[in-house]
């Protein structure tokens, strides 16, 4: 096996951590991202070592292409109905466990799955701990057709909370536009801090062309945090506030 580096090093750790809260029977929800990878990969190993029996659905079509490779069946979220465990990484965690999320494009499946959970715990390395969102990028996902005029609603909402001059760009690929499962645009906003994260996000999906947006707020249960030595922190908003 080839040496991981810290940060894939703390990656792994907490999928494995993870995985140890999936017990047999269980209805899961499968993230996206880097950190996700490693956790489908730990449960592949979990199923195949135990014969667990699980039904599981993935957040995107990557998610579900890997984890169908290593053997994990996967079905559509409509026939296994609510969930008990959603397992997914996250770009930033708060210290109330709010989360940006969608480095990957596929926040929409994301934050469906994980709404549709009895519990969504959150995998992470310690980097993706912050004090406030929005140093990293919001992504928020739109319909293609307008989509300009949709960034200038962006931003017109952008400058009545105060974040006026922010960039607000669509996502690109090798020279093109990246588009999401669903075939949508990404705007990726660059607010450097989020003072209310909650009328943002409100403002946001009240405009017409935008599908969903990057905030997770009051979703995640509990955030595990991995260390580059392999060990893990367990978080809840509890502990935090402590």
């Amino acid at each position: 096996m080839t040496e991981l580096s810290p940060a894939d090093t703390a990656k792994n750790a907490a999928a494995v951590a993870a995985v140890a809260l999936v017990e047999d029977g269980m209805r899961l929800g499968l993230g996206t991202g880097s950190t996700a990878a490693f956790m489908v990969r730990r449960l592949a190993e979990r199923v195949q070592a135990e014969g667990l029996h699980l039904r599981c659905a993935a957040t995107s079509q990557a998610t579900a292409d890997l984890a169908k490779s290593l053997g994990l069946k996967i079905e559509a979220l409509d026939d296994i109905g609510w969930l008990d465990l959603t397992l997914d990484g996250a770009d930033e965690v708060d210290p109330d466990l709010n989360l940006i999320k969608g480095g990957g494009a596929a926040l929409l499946r994301e934050k469906i799955v994980a709404c549709a959970s009895a519990r969504m715990v959150v995998m992470a390395d310690g980097a993706k701990v912050v004090e406030t969102l929005g140093a990293f990028l919001l992504p928020v996902e739109v319909i293609p057709f307008g989509w300009q005029t949709t960034r200038q609603l962006v931003l017109r909402v952008l400058d009545k909370l105060e974040l006026e001059g922010r960039a607000v760009t669509r996502r690109m690929h090798a020279g093109a536009p990246v588009l999401t499962d669903e075939g949508n645009f990404i705007l990726d906003l660059a607010l450097e801090a989020i003072p209310d994260p909650a009328a943002l996000s409100v403002a946001l999906n009240a405009l017409p062309g935008v599908v969903e947006n990057g905030l997770f707020l009051g979703i995640c249960d509990l955030a595990i945090i991995g260390q580059p030595d392999g060990s893990v922190v367990e978080l809840t908003v509890e502990e935090i506030a402590e």
